[in-house]
């Protein structure tokens, strides 16, 4: 049985510049807000062997999605590498910088200009790290993500093999990735 990718209203509208720009967090808006959804450098590719990042990928869209522009299911054991460099506009850091991810599936480590900034397991929770220290003029993330839809963490009806009420897997970043800015002591929650 072949399946067909479902579109919708919403993917011809979409700014593919900057999709879900929207303020993520709406319980506790700040105005210091840089949202980093958008395109960055992607590269899969077997454990132990490096990025080449020879391909683009839209996020927050998960790879196996049509709006992601990769569209293809990751292969056992493969790791994604997700880049993109940003610089902060003057004025910007009020004293502390924060590097925010809605979700990434499953395990990731997150590196900033060449330092790994944090690390999170589950595909579910949001995350974030206070990269301050790491930033330089010019500044690079790194993103490894790997999801083989291990038993030992939640996964749904995901499978390899979409078909009945089983469906397409969602790896990788699926969620808003921003930056904010903060004073030296500032409110989490």
């Amino acid at each position: 049985m072949e399946y067909k990718t479902l579109m919708t209203e919403y993917a011809d509208k979409m700014d593919r510049n900057m999709p879900l720009s929207d303020y993520p967090r709406p319980s506790m808006v700040r105005e210091s807000y840089i949202c980093l959804n958008g395109s960055w450098d992607f590269s899969v590719t077997p454990e132990g062997e490096a990025a080449n990042y020879n391909e683009k990928i839209l996020v927050p869209f998960p790879p196996e999605s049509a709006l992601s522009g990769y569209g293809k299911t990751i292969p056992e054991g493969s790791v994604m590498y997700y880049k993109r460099r940003f610089t902060l506009p003057e004025g910007f850091n009020k004293g502390r910088v924060l590097l925010h991810f809605g979700a990434v599936d499953t395990l990731c480590r997150v590196l900033v200009n060449g330092t790994l900034a944090v690390s999170h397991e589950g595909g579910y929770l949001p995350f974030y790290a206070d990269i301050t220290s790491l930033l330089s003029e010019e500044n690079e993330i790194v993103v490894e993500a790997v999801d083989n839809l291990d038993p030992a963490y939640p996964y749904g009806k995901q499978t390899k093999n979409r078909g009945g009420m089983w469906y397409t897997p969602v790896s990788g970043i699926w969620q808003t990735v921003w930056l904010e800015s903060v004073c030296e002591r500032y409110i989490e929650g």
